[in-house]
């Protein structure tokens, strides 16, 4: 047999078996373990609409979805459990809406936003550039699926895991120019848009600026079909969507820094979020200006940028969404070592433990046990903070990086 078939064939094999331990495991946590609230919703929202023909955003659907939740309806001030998320990411739960069993569904749900989670770092690392060896590169990947913002996003079936992904491959593609599939991952990625609607935004301002026609086009153009193949089934899906959008804030905890403040200091916290929402805006504006016509790595610098200043501007989110950073921080260690070399990797190691070890310190020491364990709005703080002030040093090489431009052209011969 040629040794590249036999190689190719090893290769599959053991993918197959890490595979399959790696669903053993997760079927045995979730057995033993209830979880899995994120996924709740969406996939009992979109099982009722395919078994029962029911509309997933109606009372009934959830009437019955919390009394899987709760064993019965929900009490004011309780979370809803409602189905708030666009139609079209039927396209994302409906496989896993198949099975009847919750915690099989959940259980292929971890794996699937695990395998994820490692393109995601894979990913992140061809756009930063950054070269690792292989024990730097398996205490990234072990890193990158056990810190704070990844682990718990993939024991609550957090769908921003999938979107961890698409935002930086969409990246990737726009890149190598390829911007159809730049434009459908954008798209997509639309099925929680309260944290990327600045970033495409930006996305599609900076594609203006360098006559990206196709990038805008194929962004629109998927969207517009996602829409109106939902209301081929559910004719006025986005009203009854933003109904249910509108109605998430009444019943969640705090869901901006803004609210955060509020909780913390009732007198002065209203005029601190909207300090922040106006500051954050403001650098905004001046960024967005200055990428205009700007190559490839100063946009990704400024997209890195949106992406943290999105989570603290006053639009909806949740410190459960903070895997969207993961990008950031990668760039940015990435120009950190270009800028000192590898002989000072040490201090991004030590800045990885820090975050590793302090992430999950921060969460254990002030989750509040309910239902099930809810972080603290203080988690808010941390994460966005660290990157604005490693984003800002390292700006200056990000937007001029010479292995970003090698990076950037490679990718462009290929």
């Amino acid at each position: 047999m040629n040794k590249r078939v036999f190689a190719l064939i090893a290769v599959i094999v053991l993918i197959l078996l890490v595979l399959t331990g790696l669903t053993w495991t997760n079927y045995r946590f979730a057995s033993q373990n209830p979880g899995g609230y994120d996924l709740l919703a969406r996939w009992g929202g979109i099982r009722l609409f395919m078994t029962e023909g029911l509309s997933p955003y109606s009372q009934e659907a959830a009437n019955k979805i919390q009394n899987l939740y709760f064993g019965r309806a929900a009490l004011p001030g309780e979370d809803q459990v409602l189905f708030a998320y666009p139609f079209f990411s039927i396209f994302i739960f409906g496989p896993f809406a198949l099975f009847k069993d919750f915690v099989i569904a959940r259980t292929l749900w971890m794996t699937a936003l695990e395998i994820c989670v490692f393109l995601m770092a894979w990913v992140s690392l061809r756009l930063s550039g950054w070269r690792l060896g292989v024990g730097m590169t398996v205490f990234y990947l072990v890193f990158s699926i056990f810190w704070y913002n990844s682990l718990r996003a993939i024991i609550n079936g957090n769908v921003v895991v999938v979107i961890a992904l698409l935002i930086p491959t969409a990246l990737l593609a726009i890149r190598s120019k390829q911007d159809e599939a730049a434009g459908v991952l954008l798209a997509l990625s639309l099925i929680k848009p309260q944290i990327v609607i600045l970033p495409i935004a930006l996305t599609l301002w900076w594609a203006v600026t360098q006559r990206r026609w196709r990038l805008i086009g194929w962004t629109f153009g998927v969207l517009v079909f996602l829409i109106l193949a939902g209301m081929a089934f559910i004719p006025d899906w986005p009203l009854q969507n933003l109904r249910e959008m509108l109605r998430y804030t009444s019943y969640s905890p705090a869901t901006t820094l803004g609210e955060a403040f509020i909780e913390w200091w009732p007198g002065i916290g209203r005029q601190l979020g909207w300090a922040v929402t106006i500051i954050l805006s403001l650098i905004l504006l001046i960024e967005w200006w200055l990428v205009r016509g700007r190559d490839y790595r100063w946009f990704l610098w400024t997209m890195c940028l949106t992406l943290v200043a999105s989570q603290w501007i006053g639009i909806t989110t949740d410190p459960g969404n903070f895997l969207i950073l993961f990008l950031p921080m990668i760039l940015a260690f990435a120009v950190w070592e270009e800028r000192w070399g590898v002989s000072h990797r040490w201090v991004i190691v030590i800045s990885m433990i820090i975050l590793f070890l302090g992430l999950w310190a921060l969460f254990l020491n002030t989750v509040e046990y309910t239902d099930q364990p809810m972080q603290s709005s203080v988690m808010f703080i941390p994460l966005p903070l660290f990157l604005f002030v490693i984003l800002y040093w390292v700006r200056w090489w990000a937007v001029r990086s010479s292995r970003l431009l090698v990076e950037t052209l490679r990718a462009q011969e290929e």
